[in-house]
Order: C-alpha cells, then structure tokens, then sequence
C-alpha cells in the first residue's frame, strides 16, 4: 500500500538521520520524590519534540513506558503528564499525529508493597523529530532499595505480596500483568488516560450490560426485517437458479407428467398430489436450514462463516464444481442413493410415496444445486441470528417447489418449456464461471481473518476481470469446452449476456486506481488492502481496540461510535460503501466521534486463554474475535453484524442501536441523535 510505502520511506530516512548524527536532542532524568512517584522529566533541544502516548497504529513510535520487571511495589496506572499535546494531519503518515509542547514531565504512580525487596527496571521507547530528521530513542532505567526515599523505606511489607511484571505498551495497545512463571496475574488494570490512576472497576463498568437500556431506546427492527427479507430473496433467486440447471430442469415435465398420468380420471387429485410434491420440496429444504442451525448455533454458524479451514474447504469445493461444470468430469452422489430413494417411493403409498419422491429430486439434483445451496447458507449464517438459514432454505424450496405446482394445475404450458439440449449445458458452464468468482470470496474471507495478505483488493479484481471477460467471450462462441455443442449462430440472449459479462469487467477496471465499485463493495477485499489506491472517501476506524478507544474518548471529551464487524462481513462493506462514503456522514463520523471497529473474526491470538461463563456453560475465549464477539453478546445483547451503537464515556448507549440499513438521512439522524444527547 501507498501508505505502507511512505512509512518505509519514512523509517529508512530516520535510519539514515541516527547513522548521519550524533546528537541527542532528547536528555532523560529520572528520578524518585517523596510521595512514591517516578519522575520522567526531559530536556528537549530547541526545533525537536517527542509524540504523544496514545497514537493510532501505523504512524510514527509513540512514547511508551515499558516495566520488564516489578518488585515489592505496584503500578498505579499509566505514566501521565499535564504538558499540552498538539495535534496535526501529517500527509506522511495519512493521519493526524500529536506531539508534546515543550519538555514535559511524566510520572508514573508506584504503590510500595515490600520496600525490603524493591526493584524496578524498564525501559522508554520514543521517537524524536524536527522539521529536518528524525530520531528513535531508547532509554532505560532501573531503582533498588537504595533509591528509595526514607519515608518509602521504612513501610512495612503487606500480608500477601505479588511480584508482577507489567507491560504498559501504548504502541500495541497491549496490556498485561504477569507473574514471575509468566502467568497473568489477576486483578491487575492499567490506566490509559493521561489523568492519573483508573480504578479495576471502571473497566468493569465500561464491560457492563447495557442491554435494559437499549431496548428503552427502542431498536431498528426495521434492519433486521430487512435482512431478513434480504436472505429469502437471495435464496429465492438462487432456487429459481437451481431450476435452470441440468440437474433439474429436466425433471419438472418427466414429473408433472407422472403425477397427471398417475390419476387420470381423477385431475384434482393430480394436482393434489403435484401440490403436495411441492409442499414436500419446501419441507426438506426447510428442515435442511433448521438442522443446520440446531447442530451448529448462531455463534458458531458465524464463527463458521469466518474459519479459514472451512472457507479454504468451500473455496476448494465451488473450484472442483467449476470444474466440473467445465465438463473435466461429472460429480454425482452415490447411485445407491438415489436408487434406494427411488424403490421406497414405488413401494409406499400416498403422502409417503410423494415426500420420497421429492428427496429423490433433492438428491438427484445436488451436483447443481449443492453448490448454490451452499454460498447462501453460507450469507445465511453471517447474519448471526438461528432463523436466518431457515428463512434462506424455505426461499430456496419455495423457488423450485413453484414450478411443479403450477405445471400440474396449467399442464398446457409444459408443451410451451424450451426442450432440453444445448442451453442447460450452457447455463451450466456459466454457473462454472460464476463459481469460479465466488470461490474467491471464500479465499478472501479466510486471508482477510488471518491476515495472510495473500489475496488484496487489486489481486481480486483482476481475478474476477479475468473471470467475466472469458465469460463474455463463451457467451459468444469463441471458447468452447469439450461437451458443448455446436454454436451456429449467437443468439439475442446470449448477446445481451455477453454485454452485461463485458460491461461488469469494464466496470471493475477503475478498482484497480482504488475506485470504491459500490455495486460490488460487498465481495472484494477493502480498500486498505489494495497497494496503490487514488481513493481517500474512506472512513477509518481510530481504534480496534475498545478500551484503549473508550479511554482516548473520554480524555478528549468526545462520543463514541461502537461498529460490530467482520473481515467477511458481506453487509458491514456495503453499509461502508454506501452510507459511510457519503460526505456528511463521513465528516459527522470523522469529526465528532471517536470510531471503534471490533472484528468478531480476528483470528489473531489473545495472550492467554479467557474462561468465561455464558449460558450456564463455561467457554473459552482463544482469539481477539472471541473477545468482541463476547463484548457484543454480553454488553448488547446482540450477535449480528454489521451492529452500531453510540456511546458516552461511561459506556451508556445514547441512541438506538442500528444494524443493516441502507438509508443514508436515517443513518445521518442516528449520528445526530447520538450527538444531542451526549451533549446534554
């Protein structure tokens, strides 16, 4: 990326500048007082200065204070400093960097335990710099006993003793107590506020539900219809999909034919029966979605969606159907399946004989239709809620269950269906194609969670060019595969097709130089991703991290805006497109609020295990995913993404929470809500 470009730039001349000179133009002396407190004081030569503590990452180093070791004494929060902090846009760094005014003095708050075995040492990381060059500094200190003023010295030990190792790191953001085995220790919390010591409990309180209090708001249950609403369509269209594939577009006349000629004398009954078949359809898909979420749950399911093993497994998977509708090969279930399905419809009677009948259908048809199947309950299960892939599997039934019912009712218009041939081969290769495009979706999602890097944003949009570009060039008759048949001339469909397939390629081109294709925000990698982006509508989060964000909001008096996402989140990047992008929402957001993304997917690794009880059960949070995901479960009652919810410095909601919804003046009323009563 262009930014990780100038920071390495950036970094190299501040090399050059260390080998190229030899001054210091940061003195340290540090130092007792009376009261228990280090004293962190600096002589800063005239034209330098040092960068504040709370920076976000990717910019410059940070001041940051780190304890190696701690002995007979605690930490009381954070070192802090009343000396003013000045703020600026640094183009360098594509961020606003603060700096301190002057030569300021931190000071760190000790409370001594055993003055007998007292011992500190550690180390200060900064970076210092002037209109010129700039220069990476590391001091180090270390006190005894002996440093200790008489009024320290004489304390008597406390009862029960615990020698902890604290890293207070602002750079990373990172913080943890450990004992001498390099164990957590417990009860530990580190200030990040420049105001002094912050109580265990107020990271409790900001941790505590709040779930009462969002439902007196009221919440935008209007976005989660909608979503709902959104995935039976979705599924809906891929059933009518499923339809035109050559798994089971041959089967609505062979059985619609069946169930007339089964009773003809009695047509009524005929179309009972195709009903019912239809009904039986919709049923299985049904318990199909229900199964699905009562194996796995909501969380899991949108764990799932996010694994790496299972996204690499899908990817792996729509590649072979590609390549199977390619025509390599034909991928078809056991015969003795469909077989035995077959002889229990023959040999039972009436409802029974019909249900067997259609899991035939299900089964016979599941070269073409697993896939499909497969994507949607894959954007069911994002959704996080246990009704979703039941909504999705009852649209998709519905959708091929339709046919067989109105067939039976009109049998005149099965003379009016296209007859099988060429055609189904050719939908079937263009559903090859389209595979072959969301397999990359899949791979992306898990290079995204894991931070592989290897699939960016302008690798995918190449890919996917590629894809429709040879898809529009099949459309056409210039590539043909093994098993089609012979083209003589190109119809009016196929070259309205190959239009759309050309047009969707040429579309995407401009992603390339970083433009935003908010038609299709929902699929590639975003936009940080990409190397070279000419784009900057972007809304950044400042944090990903919530209490280091709810730390810095409350230091700088500002709201907070809470965004539950996901690196495969498919709706968290169309609301980013779409609403984010606009002008006004982005300046509300960027200029009085203090955004935090927390990406449920994170794979990266906590420092330890966390056992938490949740339902009577107790549970294990491994990744930094786990950690946000179980914020938003316990504090908001919600498990969904994307989530938003505004909040003031004490971690109260200030508006209703809001989910997937598109409306951009609705959004712009939300902010201002938030804002209004924060103020108040």
């Amino acid at each position: 990326m262009k930014k990780c470009f100038n920071i390495f730039i950036f970094l190299l001349f501040v090399c050059l500048s260390a080998f190229s000179q030899t001054q210091e133009p940061v003195k340290w002396k540090i130092s007792f007082n009376e009261t228990g407190e280090i004293l962190f004081a600096t002589s800063i030569t005239s034209g330098w200065h040092i960068y504040g503590m709370d920076l976000p990452s990717g910019g410059p180093n940070p001041t940051s204070f780190i304890f190696e070791k701690i002995e007979g004494s605690q930490l009381s929060g954070k070192p802090f400093t009343s000396t003013k902090l000045k703020t600026e846009y640094d183009d360098l760094f594509g961020m606003s960097v603060s700096w301190y005014i002057g030569n300021p003095i931190f000071i760190q708050k000790l409370k001594i335990t055993d003055p007998e075995h007292f011992s500190i040492s550690g180390y200060i990381d900064y970076m210092s710099c002037n209109d010129e060059s700039c220069m990476v500094g590391k001091e180090e200190f270390a006190f005894s006993k002996k440093d200790l003023p008489p009024s320290l010295a004489s304390i008597k030990p406390e009862a029960k003793e615990q020698k902890t190792a604290i890293l207070a790191d602002t750079e990373s953001g990172e913080r943890r107590a450990e004992n001498g085995e390099g164990e957590i220790a417990s009860g530990e919390t580190i200030d990040l506020t420049n105001e002094g010591v912050k109580e265990t409990e107020n990271t409790s309180e900001l941790w505590a539900p709040v779930i009462d209090e969002l439902r007196k708001y009221g919440t935008d249950g209007s976005s989660e219809n909608k979503s709902w609403l959104g995935i039976f369509l979705l599924c809906f269209g891929g059933g009518f999909v499923a339809l035109l594939t050559p798994c089971v577009w041959p089967i609505i006349p062979m059985t619609v034919s069946f169930f007339l000629k089964r009773s003809k004398s009695n047509r009524k009954k005929a179309v009972t029966d195709a009903i019912t078949y239809g009904l039986s359809i919709m049923v299985i898909y049904l318990v199909l979605g229900l199964l699905i979420t009562i194996l796995f749950g909501a969380s899991a399911l949108n764990d799932l969606a996010t694994n790496a093993l299972f996204n690499l497994l899908f990817f792996a998977l729509l590649v072979l159907f590609a390549i199977s509708f390619f025509g390599a090969f034909e991928l078809t279930l056991p015969a003795s399946w469909t077989t035995k399905m077959d002889s229990k419809a023959e040999s039972t009677t009436g409802l029974i004989s019909i249900f067997f009948m259609a899991f035939t259908l299900v089964l016979v048809s599941f070269s073409c239709t697993g896939p499909i199947i497969g994507s949607l309950l894959v954007q069911a299960a994002g959704m996080g809620n246990i009704i979703g892939p039941a909504i999705g599997m009852f649209g998709f039934g519905l959708a091929l269950a339709i046919p067989f019912a109105l067939f039976a009712i009109f049998p005149s218009w099965l003379q009016n269906l296209p007859k099988s041939g060429g055609w189904l081969n050719s939908v079937k290769v263009v559903l090859g194609f389209l595979e072959l495009a969301l397999a990359l979706k899949f791979l992306s999602v898990a290079d995204l969670a894991y931070g592989w890097r290897l699939l960016d944003r302008e690798v995918f949009l190449v890919l996917w060019i590629i894809i429709f570009v040879l898809l529009g060039l099949y459309l056409l008759g210039k590539i043909r595969f093994s098993h089609d048949s012979d083209l003589k001339h190109v119809g009016v469909v196929r070259l309205f097709l190959s239009i759309l397939s050309f047009a969707f390629a040429v579309y995407m081109v401009p992603g390339l130089w970083g433009a935003p294709l908010k038609a299709i925000s929902a699929f590639p990698p975003p936009l940080y991703t990409q190397d070279f982006n000419l784009y900057d509508g972007e809304v950044h989060p400042q944090f990903r991290d919530y209490d280091d964000g709810m730390a810095y909001a409350k230091k700088h008096k500002k709201p907070v805006m809470i965004d539950f996402t996901g690196f495969g989140c498919v709706n968290c990047r169309e609301m980013e497109a779409a609403v984010w992008s606009d002008p006004r929402v982005k300046g509300i957001i960027d200029n009085d609020y203090v955004l935090i993304s927390l990406y449920v997917d994170d794979k990266a690794k906590l420092p330890e295990t966390v056992e938490i009880e949740e339902y009577g059960k107790i549970s294990k949070l491994r990744t930094i995913g786990d950690k946000w995901s179980y914020l938003q479960r316990y504090k908001f009652g919600a498990n969904a993404q994307p989530f938003y919810v505004l909040l003031d410095n004490d971690g109260k909601p200030l508006a209703p929470s809001r989910a997937y919804n598109k409306n951009i003046e609705e959004y712009i009323r939300f902010l201002k809500e938030g804002i209004t009563q924060y103020n108040k």
